[in-house]
């Protein structure tokens, strides 16, 4: 005799060895021997066990599910009676478990409320679930459909719709993120490489800015249509202004003005833009600015944070009058400030934007700072008397080092064809020392006031250790002042579009402040802007590094000098690029400088392998 039993939701039979009221002691088909509770068998029968499983099982298959269902009623029943309903006979053994195998396959249609027991699901339910098959069966084709196309170098529409996020915040339940990871896989190949290959991304970093954007601009980094009010009219200043920017700045946020008042005394003016006058605490244009918190800078482009016709409207661009807030100052001949600054929201006429590429070659260590010389420029001479005010300043600070060795920035620079080009200057040039001390000098002078009338802000702080943000204003000892924010930018940085706010509530008694003292939400535009801030400076960096490496191979550089940072990181002389070089003694100092041969070089996959030849003298 032989047993016809269920086991962990699968049919079995087996011969029985010994049997009692609880269990049978059986051998498997297989030649094992076990144990199978009473419970657990439907039926006994006689004759070759493996024949009388593989006709039930076929015998099962030609039920139709559709019609046994329909017999069933909507009470409970035994699978006996319905298998006697359907066969319109007492069934046989092997009808019986032909008919529990039906059942159990089918549990949409039957749900199993004991051993042999079933329920034969509502109509409604069973419905909607054979609905969702119908659908999964659909949804599965079409995941096939747009696979098989992706392997044949092919890109659907609906894939190149939801690439980007696909490839950046993928949602893995899509039907087009399933469609590409399968075809990914079958291909062996990354995310970004077939999405490359079948024309989805152009370049590496375009993949690296969609990532960036899907992550920090996750609505896209265009602006919704945000007017720009009708400035109140403004008292005009007695002064016209100039500005100094690189030539690729379109957000012009600072201006200078000096005036001689006679006797040796000059007044500087020192006039920001000013975009908050346009601003209304909780508008749609605040909300874009604490949502983007900066403008956001890398090789080949930018993300403003504003959008285009508000910077129109309040950069500091020439040839017109421009909302402005502008703090003066009397300075002596011996370079001393007189008396106290004087703030005023006016409007200031730019006469002048002055573009360091084109003034530099005239105005720099070498040459150009003689007041005794040819004006070789609009407002040269201004710019030498500001140059003697702005080391006066930093003698002030304690900031001067006279012998100094020279120090460079790089930027990278991405033509329309890709060829990649690099721009050394100078740090402390004598224009980017100008301009930087009238900026320390408003920033530090702003700070102090916010602190002095008890008005919180976002103040850039050092009284040990590292700089960090404050709501609070403390000293800052890498400048060498007690007080110092960021009110400068406000075009392009929310830190000082917040910080003028506050600073105009202290200029215009009609204005108010947008925090007071422990306002949890200054708390947390600290948090968002230091977050982002951050964010952006890494995107930059990560994107120089590349173009920085797209250089080396268009240069076909094989040897570069660095300077050793710390044990093997070193940075790479003539480029913004930090990277590790293998062989470096044990014993090398950092700051030394070093010869390397490159190894391996692949900007593709933002790789470069460098080993250490030997130590060299700094170089000039």
């Amino acid at each position: 005799m032989n047993i016809f039993y269920e086991e962990s939701g699968q049919f079995k039979v087996a011969a029985i060895v010994q049997k009692n009221d609880a269990t049978y002691q059986v051998d498997t088909r297989h030649g094992k021997r076990t144990k199978v509770k009473a419970n657990n068998v439907f039926a006994e029968f006689d004759g070759d066990m493996a024949v009388f499983l593989e006709k039930a099982q076929a015998e099962a298959e030609q039920i139709d599910t559709d019609l046994l269902w329909e017999v069933c009623g909507e009470e409970e029943f035994a699978a006996e009676a319905i298998a006697e309903e359907y066969f319109g006979c007492k069934p046989s053994k092997t009808e019986l478990a032909a008919t529990l195998i039906a059942l159990y396959a089918a549990p949409m249609y039957f749900y199993k409320k004991a051993k042999g027991v079933f329920k034969a699901a509502p109509e409604e339910t069973l419905k909607q679930a054979l609905a969702a098959i119908e659908r999964k069966k659909q949804q599965d084709a079409q995941i096939e459909t747009w696979s098989a196309a992706l392997q044949q170098g092919v890109m659907p529409s609906e894939i190149a719709a939801d690439l980007k996020t696909i490839l950046h915040a993928p949602d893995k339940q899509a039907l087009t993120y399933k469609a590409f990871a399968k075809a990914a896989d079958a291909l062996k190949m990354s995310p970004y490489e077939l999405a490359k290959r079948n024309g989805g991304i152009a370049s590496l970093p375009q993949y690296l800015l969609d990532g960036f954007e899907a992550k920090y601009f996750p609505k896209g980094t265009g602006f919704a249509e945000l007017a720009v009010p009708v400035p109140e009219e403004l008292p005009k200043a007695a002064v016209s202004a100039f500005s100094i920017d690189d030539e690729s700045t379109t957000e012009v946020d600072d201006a200078l003005s000096l005036t001689d008042l006679g006797g040796g005394i000059k007044r500087v003016g020192i006039h920001i833009a000013a975009p908050s006058l346009g601003v209304a605490a909780g508008s749609e244009i605040e909300q874009t600015i604490y949502a983007r918190q900066s403008t956001v800078y890398f090789p080949g482009g930018k993300i403003t944070m504003l959008p285009d016709n508000w910077i129109a409207a309040f950069s500091l661009d020439a040839g017109a009058y421009r909302p402005a807030v502008s703090i003066y100052f009397d300075v002596g001949a011996d370079f001393n400030l007189i008396g106290q600054p004087v703030n005023k929201i006016e409007a200031v006429n730019i006469a002048e934007n002055l573009r360091i590429q084109n003034i530099e070659p005239h105005f720099n260590a070498g040459a150009g700072l003689d007041s005794d010389g040819q004006s070789l420029f609009a407002h040269h001479h201004d710019l030498i008397w500001f140059y003697q005010f702005a080391v006066a300043l930093q003698k002030a600070r304690g900031k001067y080092e006279e012998n100094r060795a020279p120090q460079y920035d790089y930027s990278v620079e991405v033509d329309s064809d890709g060829t990649v080009s690099v721009t050394r200057r100078e740090r402390a040039s004598p224009i980017d020392t100008l301009v930087s001390e009238m900026m320390i000098l408003a920033n530090s002078t702003w700070a102090q006031m916010l602190d002095d009338n008890g008005l919180p802000g976002l103040f850039r702080v050092q009284p040990s250790g590292k700089v960090r943000m404050s709501t609070k204003s403390e000293p800052h000892i890498g400048m060498g002042v007690q007080h110092y924010g960021w009110f400068t930018s406000p075009l392009r940085r929310a830190a000082d579009y917040i910080n003028q706010k506050q600073l105009i509530s202290l200029i215009d008694s009609a204005a108010a402040p947008l925090f007071q003292k422990n306002d949890t939400g200054l708390f947390a535009a600290l948090r968002d802007f230091d977050t982002a801030y951050s964010a952006y400076a890494d995107f930059q960096r990560d994107m120089e590094a590349y173009w920085s490496l797209v250089y080396l191979e268009q240069q076909d550089t094989k040897e570069l000098t660095a300077t050793i940072l710390k044990e093997d990181l070193v940075r790479i002389e003539g480029l913004p690029l930090v990277a590790r070089a293998n062989g470096i003694p044990f014993d090398a100092l950092p700051k030394s400088q070093v010869l390397l041969n490159i190894t391996g070089l692949d900007s593709e996959k933002q790789f470069i392998a460098l080993n250490y030849v030997k130590a060299v003298a700094p170089q000039a």
